[in-house]
């Protein structure tokens, strides 16, 4: 049952909050929420704290930067997932649907076996999901197709799978000593490796991207029609799919360029964002950013707590994610379709 925008969206912010407390209290080196409170309130006012100066390296220094990142990057797969979903009418859609994961995973072994630094890396994660997405574009405008939507999931489909080929050929020609373990672990997800320095690269893609796409919510509810119904309302669905594919790519690309390959958060998020305020876009988008943020921020915490060796964030989503989304099938019935 769709609940209220207000309170749904009270509840996903809740859902942030939580998982943005629990993140900079638990650890190995356990904070207290007072404690939390206490740095975070003193950084912004920017006068001195009153708790120990270790505590406020891990809360501000050590976790902060990485608690950030979590956010911007469940919020950025959630809201891509979201619009993909939209966009595409299925709920099964995620936000490597047009190979934009595969992309940017290539680009970033690439990086790794022709041992290049991280911000090289990162670039070439970015530009390899971009370049995908045009590809799987251009070979859609190229079919001329009636159907142009399943035009272009069946050109992701055969572009993920080219792309990840070349993954497998470059992991098979690279060292298995020094580089097969960085490139699976990277293929993995994780969040470990994150500085200051990544956050602002992360932010404007992610911010830019997820801004363009709630300026587009009303226009989103209309393309969730059929393309005919949609056209007859004064919607350019051309220019209109391309401008949302570009966006949701934009975020997927940075968030996967910082972070490797995380799985699930944009095809569980967006439903559970759904229940809560509904189809509409203009609630939707805010409600999945929020929960998207918490849910990665719990996963993350668990990542790094719940063993000696911190755990690959891409495997923690799929046991969680995979359970849970058979439950939303089993037990969630409702129609697919804007208000």
């Amino acid at each position: 049952m769709v609940r209220s925008s207000a309170s749904g969206l009270a509840i996903s912010a809740l859902v942030l909050v939580a998982g943005l407390l629990l993140a900079l209290s638990a650890g190995r080196f356990s904070v207290s929420i007072g404690d939390v409170f206490a740095v975070v309130a003193a950084k912004l006012a920017g006068a001195p704290s009153n708790v120990a100066p270790a505590v406020e390296t891990v809360v501000w220094q050590v976790r902060g930067p990485r608690v950030v990142a979590a956010m911007l990057i469940g919020a950025a797969l959630a809201v891509a997932g979201t619009a993909f979903q939209g966009l595409f009418r299925n709920p099964l859609v995620s936000p490597d649907i047009l190979g934009a994961s595969s992309g940017a995973s290539l680009g970033a072994v690439l990086g790794i076996f022709f041992s290049l630094g991280i911000f090289a890396i990162q670039a070439l994660a970015f530009a390899g999901g971009l370049v995908a997405v045009a590809a799987v574009y251009m070979i859609g405008a190229a079919a001329r197709a009636r159907d142009p939507v399943l035009v272009l999931v069946l050109a992701g489909v055969v572009i993920g799978a080219l792309l990840g080929a070349g993954v497998g050929l470059i992991k098979y020609l690279a060292d298995p000593y020094n580089q097969l373990p960085a490139m699976t672990f990277w293929l993995l997800g994780s969040l470990a490796a994150i500085a200051p320095s990544d956050l602002p690269p992360l932010f404007g893609p992610v911010a830019l991207g997820i801004v363009a796409l709630f300026a587009l919510r009303w226009r989103m509810n209309v393309m969730s029609l059929p393309d005919e119904e949609a056209r007859a309302l004064g919607v350019p669905t051309g220019w209109l799919r391309i401008v949302i594919v570009a966006a949701a790519t934009l975020v997927t690309s940075a968030s996967v360029a910082t972070a490797g390959i995380i799985g699930w958060v944009g095809l569980v998020v967006p439903h559970i964002a759904r229940s809560l305020v509904g189809p509409d876009f203009g609630r939707l988008i805010p409600a999945a950013a929020l929960i998207g943020g918490g849910f990665l921020l719990a996963i993350d915490t668990l990542a790094r707590t719940m063993a000696p060796i911190e755990i690959p964030l891409g495997i923690l989503t799929a046991f969680v994610g995979t359970p849970f989304f058979i439950w939303l099938l089993a037990s969630v019935s409702r129609e697919w379709s804007a208000p």
